[in-house]
């Protein structure tokens, strides 16, 4: 249990804390007697363009997911106003759960757009939360990012596959020029800019350098997804000359402590020590991982070499929530089935590092997820006297295994109350549901026919699938078959 103390905010910041303080004149006092107050919870990774997709797909693997989820077809290109309105949707509930700050890698179908960009990053703005925004868009085929397909596809299929309907590398430049001159440190600073390759396979060599260099010139957090599948490793095996996607990277000399690298399940020992070498921040999505049958990450071996390990929600669809906490009890549990040595599992005290500090520094926000003097006045207020904590037996595991969000009662973001009591304090939250309500239902036809046109390609995917499941990469990061 903490202890009883004041707290004072100045100018968005924590400017003092004592066990007693007297106040000053004009300020506003707010009472938590009896209540705890602690950093807001950081969605250290998400994709907020299918915050209006929840529950709309099966589980499945990630490769046969991401046709439905985001194909290149123009049929999904968004208004500015629906991208406005699905990022809000994503935000409301991270904010009214007590997440105060997220990594928006966000992905834009077909492609971004100036526009699309503005409707996001305004989206954030007007909410009030702190965010981290970038473009997450593959710069190479289909073809060029998976193994085996290009044989595997009819001729037809293949054509269509070759022809990359993606940006160049100098459009997509240009656009993180819009990104960063239009939207990066707005609001007080809540609001910057991070960059993405997507994955080190889905870019050229080339691009992705330069936007190491433009994360390296602006210090902006860069976003790669590496090792999230089985195929992947395969990918390694059979693209890259026996490279892992890590050591790929890192003979680019690109793998860095800006580098979030995202997932991280199929790694080895040889990746896990490049990881830590580099001083590089995995991304752990537990929940995701779970829902696409991705396998478990190695959470304790990733602690033991100083591998620092934040935590994300990845997004609604792959999730269909975008609640930290479920996260954190996720991440509190699920890594009790890979080790039989229950010293190694995860204790609570290190799930709210990972969900808190470590996001912090995942962002590179000095002091954000904590309570520093001089650190961002980013805080939630949990109700002790909630069913959650009572009885009050161990505040650490209660707060990981037993909150799911009911019990936060304010959320503050830069020293400004965003909800309180659930009431969001800056929107108008029914207002902009029922406008969600009616414009995404107005949608399900066209995400219909985009099905319908990916379908055409699931038993090419479905062949390569089973040939990377049936690769000996010599080790396995799932539950063996027919034992469960």
């Amino acid at each position: 249990m903490g202890e009883v103390c004041d707290l004072r905010i100045a100018d968005g910041r924590i400017a003092e804390t004592a066990p007693i303080l007297t106040p000053l004149d004009g300020e506003q006092i707010i009472d938590g007697k009896g209540n705890l107050i602690m950093p807001g919870l950081i969605n250290a990774h998400f994709h907020s363009s299918v915050n209006h997709m929840k529950g709309r797909l099966p589980s499945l693997p990630l490769e046969i997911f991401m046709l439905y989820e985001s194909p290149e077809l123009d049929v999904l290109r968004p208004t500015p106003r629906e991208a406005y309105l699905r990022t809000l949707l994503g935000i409301f509930e991270m904010l009214k759960t007590g997440c105060t700050s997220v990594q928006d890698d966000c992905f834009f179908v077909p492609n971004p757009t100036p526009e699309i960009i503005d409707a996001v990053a305004q989206a954030y703005l007007d909410s009030g939360i702190r965010a981290r925004l970038a473009l997450d868009q593959p710069q190479v085929s289909e073809l060029d990012k998976l193994p085996f397909l290009a044989d595997l596809l009819p001729n037809n299929l293949r054509q269509e596959l070759a022809v990359a309907n993606v940006p160049s590398a100098s459009e997509l430049l240009d656009l993180y020029d819009h990104l960063i001159s239009t939207w990066h440190e707005r609001g007080n600073g809540r609001l910057k800019a991070a960059v993405s390759c997507s994955a080190p396979q889905r870019v050229t060599p080339d691009y992705f350098a330069v936007l190491d260099d433009l994360s390296l010139r602006h210090d902006l957090p860069i976003y790669a997804h590496m090792l999230e599948t089985k195929l992947q490793r395969v990918y390694g095996d059979t693209c890259l000359n026996g490279r892992s996607l890590v050591q790929y990277t890192d003979d680019l000399g690109l793998l860095s402590e800006r580098m979030n690298v995202i997932h991280a399940i199929w790694v080895n020992d040889a990746d896990m020590d490049l990881l830590a070498r580099r001083g590089a921040i995995v991304a752990h999505n537990p929940i995701s991982n779970l829902r696409l049958g991705s396998g478990v990450m190695r959470w304790r071996d990733m602690h033991d070499r100083g591998i620092k390990v934040c935590l994300g929600v990845d997004e609604a669809i792959a999730d269909d929530a975008i609640n930290m906490w479920s996260v954190m009890k996720t991440a509190g549990m699920i890594h009790t089935l890979s080790d039989v040595d229950y010293d190694s599992w995860p204790q609570a005290t290190e799930v709210l590092k990972a969900a808190t500090l470590t996001g912090g520094k995942a962002m590179r926000e000095p002091g954000l997820g904590t309570l520093a003097i001089g650190a961002p006045a980013d805080l939630i207020l949990i109700d002790l006297s909630a069913l959650p904590f009572v009885p009050l037996n161990n505040l650490h595991r209660q707060l990981v295994h037993c909150e799911l969000g009911s019990s936060v009662r304010l959320t503050m973001v830069d020293g400004e109350i965003l909800c309180r009591d659930g009431t969001l304090l800056r929107m108008n939250e029914a207002e902009i549901l029922n406008e969600a309500t009616t414009l995404f239902a107005s949608k399900t036809h066209d995400m219909d026919k985009a099905d319908a046109k990916m379908a055409r390609f699931i038993p090419f995917y479905r062949a390569m699938y089973d040939r990377a499941a049936q690769t000996d990469v010599g080790f396995d990061r799932r539950l063996p078959s027919g034992q469960f």
